[in-house]
């Protein structure tokens, strides 16, 4: 009897398994490069930045940049007063901002910054970044320590280390240009363990949903300092 159009070989994987296969394949090998270095020349993807030490074996890093309208000192304003409970972060404020519109302006009572505070990423504080580091209109970099079990943040000095967890660092770089304008390079660093359920979680949702969040970021710093302008 021959064989109906729709059969399939005993054992051959289901066909949306394939495609599904082929797609991931497509994402890993073409996509995913780009994403992880959107905006970055090669030389700012593979060098070292401020920050990197502080998750030495990363298991996701990115590096994704950007030429900004102004000099280091007025881009370097907007970073400081970053912060859930402060300016916001200038990205899809309905995702990481409550939909509460990030700032337009540049606030004076945010402008002061040190290491160790706690920016808050959540209303009732359960999730933070910490300043990790600070060289001020040059280097800003936040560690990002979470308890996936209990859904918030903690300090990775106390030990026990939670598990499963997720330890990470956003950093913020900028360099002066010709022309009053600053290239501003954005590096992120991230360990999970264990790594059978953090790393499908990185490639499927922690990366894209960074790409997305950060090229936005970028795209709103730009429309405030034109506005300057």
């Amino acid at each position: 009897m021959p064989k109906s159009p729709t059969s399939r070989r005993p054992g051959a994987p289901p066909p949306l398994l394939t495609l599904a296969g082929a797609a991931l394949a497509v994402y890993v090998l073409r996509f995913r490069p780009r994403l992880l270095t959107w905006g970055a020349t090669p030389g700012e993807a593979a060098g070292p930045l401020p920050g990197d030490e502080l998750v030495p074996d990363a298991d996701t890093t990115s590096t994704m940049a950007v030429t900004l309208p102004a000099p280091p000192a007025e881009v370097w304003s907007w970073l400081v007063q970053m912060g859930g409970d402060r300016a916001g972060w200038y990205s899809w404020d309905r995702l990481d901002h409550y939909g509460e519109p990030s700032a337009d302006h540049v606030v004076p009572e945010w402008q002061k910054l040190e290491e160790g505070q706690r920016l808050l990423a959540t209303r009732d504080g359960r999730s933070w970044f910490t300043v990790a580091g600070l060289e001020p209109e040059r280097t800003l970099v936040l560690r990002s320590d979470v308890d996936l079990a209990a859904g918030r943040s903690f300090d990775p000095a106390l030990l026990p280390l939670p598990w499963p967890r997720l330890d990470g660092v956003w950093s913020f770089h900028l360099r002066p240009l010709p022309f009053d304008e600053t290239r501003l390079v954005v590096r992120t660093r991230g360990k999970g363990r264990p790594r059978w359920l953090t790393g499908p979680l990185d490639l499927l949702l922690g990366e894209p949903a960074h790409f997305i969040m950060q090229t936005r970021q970028f795209h709103n710093l730009r429309t405030r300092l034109d506005a300057l302008a």
